[in-house]
């Protein structure tokens, strides 16, 4: 009876230790993943830069080093391309970016783990920004499809003493690629070699877009008595992230117009979308009527369409025997009207979204370039104006599990 019992009690002892071990081992392989869903509840296909919070992520970071933490698909093994942002440049970072591709009306399982004895993935298909002094003083930016840039001060003071390469402008260029690679660095150093280089397309784009003093795609302004008030060139700078996956940067503009605005702008732009996302901070001394974006026209041979349900106005356009759309997306219900504004001076004629006066105005402008390999026709932009209205209105759904 005493061997049975002593046997009996080696077994109960036996199997909890088995037990324990076993829900320590579940225990801590739970603990070294964490699983990412992403949800897309649109009909087609995304591939699009996420964000997870650090405050949301605080429990399985718990003595795991942010450079050491990898995403892969589930059941793949090749990590994917990550970066931490530091929305305020406080220090601390706030979000991991990565991207996820979801089909239509889909989820998927993304797996979050530490690894310090492989390196994050690097690719030359990025977002990036920076300011460029080589070129007088722009800022420029750029991803894989889209690249734009704007005027800093020493450009306005050129343009007044009559130095080539001097504008007075605070309206946005786009540059158009056919490469998913950078240019950014590549365009302006040759351009230091010869002077026009990005001026000519060798078979990643080149720049044939005027800007001057008009609103390029996406400046703003303020409309009354049919005239547009705008700001001159940036008057400084902050880069808060220069990608791989996002970029975002701030420019400040002295203030401008009759109502002595003052502005800050927060610029950011996503690896993989057509459109950069501005964020203007505004005030004023007066009153103002109304905060106006714009889009050239050019020399008024192009297409106009507006969309005020879905909140997209587009501008279709040859330049220099192709085409190019130009778009801006918007909030519908802060926008009081659009139209086309036509005018013999240079640089006066405009697409114009008159929107109410706000403290912070948001909106979205882009293009794409037929010989991009983006777009074939008018039909195309048009699609892709909707499909970003709709990813604008519904982001993709993260969810820790």
């Amino acid at each position: 009876m005493k061997t049975i019992t002593r046997g009996l009690f080696y077994f109960l002892t036996y199997s909890c230790v088995i037990m324990l071990f076993i829900n320590c081992r579940s225990e801590k392989k739970e603990n070294e993943t964490q699983v990412v869903e992403v949800k897309n509840e649109l009909d087609f296909s995304r591939n699009e830069v996420v964000a997870i919070k650090k405050e949301d992520l605080a429990g399985f970071l718990e003595k795991k080093a942010e450079e050491n933490l990898r995403i892969k698909k589930e059941s793949e093994d090749n990590y994917l391309h990550t970066q931490w942002i530091d929305n305020d440049l406080d220090g601390v970072m706030d979000e991991l970016l990565f991207q996820a591709k979801v089909e239509g009306n889909s989820s998927v399982k993304y797996i979050i783990v530490e690894d310090s004895s492989r390196k994050a993935p690097e690719s030359d298909v990025v977002a990036y920004s920076r300011f460029v002094p080589e070129r007088i003083d722009d800022y420029t930016w750029e991803n894989d499809k889209v690249a734009f840039r704007t005027y800093g001060p020493e450009a306005k003071t050129a343009a007044l003493e009559g130095i080539p390469g001097g504008v007075i402008s605070s309206g946005i260029d786009l540059w158009l690629k056919s490469t998913d690679k950078s240019i950014i660095d590549e365009w302006y150093q040759k351009n230091t070699e010869e002077e026009g280089y990005y001026h000519i397309d060798r078979g990643d784009g080149y720049d044939p877009y005027h800007v001057g003093s008009s609103r390029g795609t996406g400046g703003i302004g303020v409309w009354k008595n049919d005239s547009l008030y705008v700001s001159e060139n940036f008057v400084d700078y902050k880069t808060i992230a220069d990608g791989p996956l996002r970029t975002v940067f701030e420019l400040t503009y002295a203030p401008w117009s009759p109502y002595n605005i003052s502005e800050t702008k927060r610029i950011t732009l996503d690896l993989g979308s057509n459109f950069s996302k501005f964020e203007s901070d505004l005030s004023s001394a007066q009153k103002v009527p109304n905060y106006t974006i714009g889009i050239t026209l050019h020399e008024k041979e192009g297409e106009v369409k507006i969309n005020e349900k879905n909140g997209w106005f587009l501008h279709w356009e040859p330049i220099k025997g192709s085409r190019v759309g130009e778009g801006i997306l918007i909030t519908p219900k802060v926008v009081d009207s659009a139209f086309s504004h036509k005018s013999e001076i240079r640089d006066r004629s405009h697409l114009l979204i008159v929107t109410e006066p706000t403290e912070k105005l948001i909106y979205y402008a882009g293009f794409a370039w037929e010989k991009s390999g983006q777009i074939s026709n008018l039909k195309d932009w048009e699609e892709m104006l909707d499909h970003q209205s709709q990813i604008i209105n519904k982001p993709l759904e993260v969810i820790l599990k």
